[in-house]
């Protein structure tokens, strides 16, 4: 049976003239939008955006990086995530051309990891970082255009990679084994990991399944495709019309995927069994969905209002409580679609690091007290 978890609106939010309750879905993104390197000044730190006592401002924008991730910044087609071991708290992510880049956990300085060639030729499209029963940590990241998941330690030394699965994989859905039968190319939007499982979501094709692999070995790491496989292109309960992020939420072992045409987020449970969805705001589309200290915030790539840019959604369990506008109200014009965002709690303030897309850029959010 599904189950459904209405969104509910703490408070009013109108964005320009338009109401944030959209009743159609707009077209289906287009994988050829003209790229504009356009950037304004510096935006204005006094402004803020968002509702109640989640208001935030501009803390940080890309100039606060190094110069290889401001040159390479532009392109970027990805987005992060949190070691969140006790003591820990940093931030990873990955640029073509410059490798694996680690924020540290205060977020005021940047660290630069050293990159197996592959990788750093490659698009991360996000990155997941996880431990093995054992507690050892790593960092694995889906590579979209080259069609390979790829896991390295914290300092960047690759250690596996999860080939394509081929004619000869075995999955429990028909529907699956006759996509790669037929040469159906693997593109890989998601990882995340539980209990031993790697989990991989597929939306940038006709696939649409999020698929399982199986860690067989842990000194050396290894992994093989294992039969799960579930969800499939479609709007029906616990289908996608574009699978794209997927977590877990810290402290459980939920899986929740964002469904970016249906503008859901998708949750299972490990053996693949759908759970509920959480509805958004329709037209948002959304991008990723990350976890910490009873919030979440969902990047969007569109927003109900286009010509307001893209909207970042700030969730207190399952009910929206503030949405922040980084260009209409923040003045950051490079934000007309976010890609990802994470957000963190430091020192009793909430920060959200996040990631546009065509053109790419970064930037970190403070929330204002």
């Amino acid at each position: 049976m599904r189950q459904v978890f209405y969104l509910i609106v703490a408070v009013t939010f109108v964005i320009g003239h338009a109401s944030a309750h959209v009743t159609e879905h707009p077209p289906a993104e287009k994988e050829g939008f003209q790229f504009v390197a356009h950037h304004e000044k510096a935006p204005d730190t006094k402004l803020t955006s968002g509702q109640g006592a989640l208001k935030f401002k501009v803390l940080y924008t890309r100039d606060h990086f190094p110069v290889e991730v401001v040159a390479a910044i532009d392109n970027a087609h990805g987005g992060f995530d949190v070691d969140r071991r006790e003591g820990k708290g940093e931030t990873y992510f990955a640029l073509p051309g410059v490798g694996i880049i680690q924020i540290s956990a205060d977020l005021k300085t940047t660290r630069l990891i050293e990159t197996p060639a592959a990788l750093k030729k490659a698009n991360a499209h996000y990155v997941t970082a996880w431990i093995t029963s054992g507690g050892t940590p790593y960092l694995s990241f889906p590579a979209n255009d080259v069609g390979k998941i790829f896991t390295t330690t914290m300092d960047g030394k690759l250690v596996h990679t999860l080939e394509a699965p081929d004619a000869m994989t075995d999955f429990k859905h028909q529907a699956v084994n006759t996509y790669f039968s037929e040469g159906g190319k693997f593109v890989p939007t998601g990882v995340t990991h539980v209990d031993g499982m790697l989990y991989v979501t597929t939306g940038y094709s006709d696939l649409d399944y999020i698929l399982g692999a199986k860690l067989t070995s842990l000194e050396p790491l290894k992994a093989s495709w294992y039969p799960l496989a579930f969800g499939g292109k479609g709007d029906e309960p616990g289908q996608f019309g574009t699978g794209h992020h997927i977590t877990v939420p810290y402290g459980t072992n939920r899986l929740d995927a964002s469904d970016r045409a249906n503008a859901e987020i998708e949750r299972y449970s490990p053996d693949g069994t759908y759970l509920e969805t959480l509805p958004l705001i329709k037209g948002s589309f959304p991008c990723s969905i990350d976890y910490e200290a009873g919030y979440a915030v969902v990047a969007c790539l569109f927003g109900p209002n286009k010509d307001k840019g893209a909207p970042l959604y700030i969730l207190e369990g399952n009910n929206l409580v503030s949405t922040v506008m980084l260009k209409e109200e923040l003045g950051v014009e490079t934000f007309q679609h976010l890609h990802g965002a994470v957000i963190r709690k430091i020192d009793g303030k909430l920060y959200i690091i996040a990631q546009s897309w065509n053109p790419g850029d970064i930037v970190i959010l403070e929330q204002v007290m």
